[in-house]
């Protein structure tokens, strides 16, 4: 048995079941997993239920001809390797039909049984190649997408990243810009979190700001955008969002980071509660460019902090 064609399916069609036999004795002795059909019509209705990798056909049948067996397999699995069996008679038949996708032809009377098992491997070494290929794309997408996500995201939180959320509100800004639209940004900071740092170390502190990144991620709506600023500082931007809105947004966000229970980190004894203070401001009431929204959001959470931390402002 062949490794490499080990349970591949084969479909083997002729007209002539002294011919099918042998075709299929010598493939299953090789490790191939064959089906048979006595005619084009019999094999192309087989075929689109189930389409095969390595199609072996006569060429001259009854009905339909394994020249539009080929034509009409290739339309439905453009990757299914065909091999035409001939006779010399009809050797150019078999010439149009390498023109048209066939792997290879096989002349009949076979001069050895050996012939039929070396065209077929070199098929079904061509199909093996292929998927092996395939897979290798595959596998190539899926890392550029983890490197593309690990490009935008942040490691800790699982939100965006600080450059990340820049471009996503410049974006934002334009195509609000554009249809005089109003949008709102929340400028949120961990209370105490240098002290939470030093009593319980950073381990502790990267747990309580991934479970604050969670909550940020189920709190907000579809097209918001939450991100990491930096340190222990998050912004979420809400299209669409008016100043009150926002800010009574911003205190729903406050108390439910201050009644999240963090004992589940398991690390030390954490204060009573982790609480946050929220800076809001308003796109373009109270600045219409990306780098002075944020600013006036950040003036408004210096107002919070101030003011006993643990609370909303507004620019």
């Amino acid at each position: 048995m062949n490794s490499n064609t080990s349970d591949l399916r084969v479909l083997v069609v002729d007209d002539e079941e002294s011919l099918r036999d042998i075709v299929s004795q010598v493939l299953e002795e090789e490790g191939y997993k064959v089906t048979t059909a006595s005619s084009g019509e019999e094999a192309l209705e087989i075929f689109s239920k189930t389409a095969f990798p390595l199609i072996i056909t006569d060429i001259r049948m009854s009905g339909i001809s394994g020249l539009e067996l080929l034509e009409r397999c290739k339309a439905i699995s453009e990757s299914t390797q065909v091999v035409i069996m001939t006779s010399n008679a009809s050797l150019d038949t078999a010439l149009m039909a390498l023109r048209n996708g066939a792997h290879d032809y096989i002349i009949k009377p076979f001069e050895s049984l050996d012939l039929i098992s070396k065209v077929v491997n070199s098929a079904a070494k061509q199909i093996r190649s292929t998927e092996l290929s395939d897979v290798r794309i595959q596998e190539l997408e899926q890392v550029n997408r983890e490197l593309q996500e690990k490009s935008v995201t942040d490691g800790l939180t699982g939100l965006y990243n600080h450059k990340r959320f820049h471009e996503l509100l410049h974006n934002e800004l334009e195509y609000m810009r554009l249809g005089d639209r109003i949008g709102s940004v929340l400028f949120i900071d961990v209370d105490y979190f240098k002290q939470l740092n030093d009593t319980h170390g950073h381990q502790v502190g990267d747990k309580v700001l991934s479970a604050i990144g969670r909550i940020l991620q189920t709190h907000i709506q579809e097209k918001e955008i939450a991100g990491r600023y930096g340190g222990e500082e998050f912004v979420l931007f809400l299209p669409g969002v008016s100043k009150e809105e926002a800010f009574s947004a911003a205190e729903e966000l406050r108390s439910r980071i201050e009644q999240h229970d963090f004992s589940i980190i398991n690390i030390g004894h954490l204060p009573t509660a982790v609480t946050v203070s929220i800076g809001v401001a308003t796109y373009p009431e109270d600045a219409d460019n990306q780098k002075e929204l944020l600013q006036k959001a950040d003036e408004a959470l210096y107002a919070a902090k101030s003011r006993g931390r643990n609370r909303v402002r507004s620019a």
